[in-house]
């Protein structure tokens, strides 16, 4: 009997530790994002250039990715998630150092590879506590990500009323996650291959069940990442806004974010995923049309808002579905975590390569319809269709990666 509270003790210790991870993780990126203006004005690059080396960060993660679960496996889950977030958090430092493009599309590499691989570490051991609790944690972890991004962004958006230089900024803040990661990867469990068990396989296509559930994850994570990476530059440059204020409307952002995924298991549990999606998808619509159409930056603030809001659980919901798509839910959950994420790293140099042919409202013409998508892509999620907590998942023999929040 004994032992069984032991474990269950270890247990509610390792969900609270990696859901410490998941905010230290997110804390990274909201730091960065606040910061994203005077990056661009440091290394004197253009909206289009800024959008080719965030590109960067993509390819960064797409190339690291891979070797998590090798890492994983090598080293035991703890050590290797201990590794891989510090060299995340510490990455922080980077862009801002740059004062050209080549230096800034080298920075954005790195931190994009970093990146990818502390992500993929964490959501496997999210996954794992989540089996061992038997009922659903990833939409939680998913609000603490949001917590967290919204805490760094709240700190950026203070360093940038200040004026203060981001190179400082930026040490600071990553050298305080790195520390509050490190502590907290203390009480994560430490899962340790058998012998005879193979290292995971590199790669595998995502089955024909996942694609359409992934277009629906494409189209909220999308809207995501255009709006966390390019809603302080929106209003800066299209609006005039000063520095404190655009960053402000970032926070924002994430703010609806963060509140939306940590009550959003309450409004699935009432009107469905169904319904919740295509009321999500119709507030996200609204809310990039507020942000096309603004002519002054509070009624884009409640735009960028308005799509935090819409597009909040829409991830989580698609790997519900992904998990009864097929006979093969590890698979389904794999693939669908692919294409989200994909989504979430293109979508920044999508949006900077169409701003560079044509102009940001432009850009954010095609986030709105990619919200409004939600609407009619919305019933592919039927079968996941109840409460997040009754849902029971097969996590993958490989790490699989979460979605960018």
């Amino acid at each position: 009997m004994s032992e069984v509270v032991d474990d269950q003790r270890e247990v509610r210790h390792a969900r609270y530790a990696v859901a410490a991870v998941f905010a230290v993780h997110g804390a990274v990126t909201g730091s960065f994002a606040t910061r994203v203006p005077w990056i661009q004005d440091h290394a004197s690059v253009s909206a289009g250039q800024l959008g080719f080396a965030l590109a960067f960060t993509a390819f960064g993660a797409s190339c690291s990715m891979p070797l998590a679960g090798r890492i994983t496996h090598r080293f035991g889950s703890r050590t290797a998630l201990r590794g891989l977030l510090a060299l995340w958090t510490l990455a922080l430092v980077l862009p801002s150092l740059a004062t050209n493009l080549p230096v800034l599309c080298l920075a954005m590499f790195v931190y994009g590879a970093t990146a990818g691989m502390a992500d993929v570490a964490m959501n496997a051991l999210g996954v794992e506590v989540e089996n061992r609790l038997d009922k659903s944690i990833m939409s939680g972890l998913h609000g603490m990500w949001s917590a967290g991004a919204l805490t760094g962004a709240a700190a950026g958006t203070l360093a940038a009323h200040l004026g203060a230089d981001a190179r400082l900024h930026h040490a600071l803040a990553a050298a305080t996650l790195t520390l509050l990661g490190l502590a907290a990867c203390r009480w994560v469990l430490d899962l340790q291959p058998t012998e005879d068990e193979e290292p995971p396989p590199r790669f595998a296509l995502p089955p024909r069940s996942a694609l359409l559930i992934g277009a629906a994850g494409f189209c909220a994570v999308f809207a995501e990442g255009a709006s966390l990476d390019w809603s302080a530059v929106y209003l800066q440059d299209r609006l005039d806004s000063s520095a404190a204020l655009a960053a402000a409307c970032t926070t924002g952002f994430m703010l609806t974010m963060a509140v939306a995924r940590l009550v959003g298991d309450t409004v699935v549990n009432r009107f469905g995923a169904v319904r919740t999606v295509r009321a999500g998808g119709v507030l996200a619509a609204f809310g990039g049309l507020m942000v096309v159409l603004a002519g002054n930056p509070p009624v884009a603030m409640g735009g960028f808002a308005l799509l935090g809001l819409g597009i909040a659980v829409v991830v989580p919901l698609c790997f519900a579905a992904a998990g009864r798509s097929g006979p093969n839910p590890s698979q389904a959950i794999a693939g669908v975590a692919t294409i989200t994420y994909t989504s979430g790293l293109i979508a920044p140099s999508l949006i900077g390569s169409v701003a560079q042919a044509t102009n940001l409202m432009v850009s954010f013409v095609l986030v709105t319809v990619l919200a409004f998508g939600l609407t009619a892509l919305a019933g592919v999620l039927r079968s996941g269709d109840r409460a997040p907590s009754q849902a029971k998942v097969t996590p993958p023999s490989a790490a699989v990666p979460g979605p960018r929040p």
